[in-house]
């Protein structure tokens, strides 16, 4: 089961998260974020896969963002065509499409299947005007209308409370979480040690 920690910023906050017992940490290169990290890292860490997160970016700046910061895959999170994931995976990128999903769980199933086969991951986050990091959750239960094969993701609101929700949730295609915002001591500041405590009840 994967572990994303998204949101990351802090040189000495990324050096201490690298230590534990996580996959993937995620940055974000979307200048309307308050975790907006900017044009390159100040430490960029190798124990980890490094995710970068975009939104309806212009792809060369991506490229060059991805070549700056060594990232490992790209996550898309705006409204990103299907051939613009295939372009990038052809380049050699693993692929993360996010999807906003409204409070109730309606899942947009026709849209799911224009991304079917052209990305390596989904992620399902809350949906919001702010591309993400809302701290709030949907109903994951509506997830069993989702039948596609490509593997997903469990975002939005996930909080150090919710380690058994997470661990009774089953779906053929579940692969990972992505915590962010409910483990933060301030915006791209995470709080080391409940992720650790986190980390030590789930895993």
């Amino acid at each position: 089961m994967i572990i994303k920690v998204c949101g990351m910023r802090d040189a000495a906050n990324i050096r201490e998260l690298e230590l534990l017992d996580i996959d993937w940490m995620g940055f974000i290169f979307y200048p309307g974020s308050p975790r907006y990290v900017g044009r390159s890292l100040d430490y960029i860490p190798s124990k980890v896969k490094k995710i970068g997160v975009f939104v309806d970016q212009d792809p060369l700046i991506v490229r060059e963002r991805a070549a700056q910061n060594k990232l490992d895959a790209i996550q898309l999170h705006g409204s990103e065509p299907p051939w613009y994931c295939i372009n990038l995976r052809e380049e050699g990128y693993k692929v993360i499409k996010s999807f906003g999903i409204a409070e109730d769980g309606f899942i947009p199933l026709a849209q799911l299947d224009a991304y079917e086969g052209k990305c390596d991951y989904f992620l399902f986050d809350r949906k919001t005007t702010l591309h993400g990091g809302s701290g709030r959750k949907f109903d994951w239960s509506r997830l069993s209308d989702y039948q596609g094969d490509t593997p997903f993701l469990l975002s939005g609101g996930i909080s150090p409370e919710d380690v058994e929700e997470i661990k009774s949730f089953v779906h053929p295609r579940f692969a990972g979480i992505d915590i962010n915002s409910r483990f933060e001591i301030e915006p791209a500041l995470k709080d080391i040690e409940r992720i650790k405590k986190f980390i030590k009840e789930f895993r």
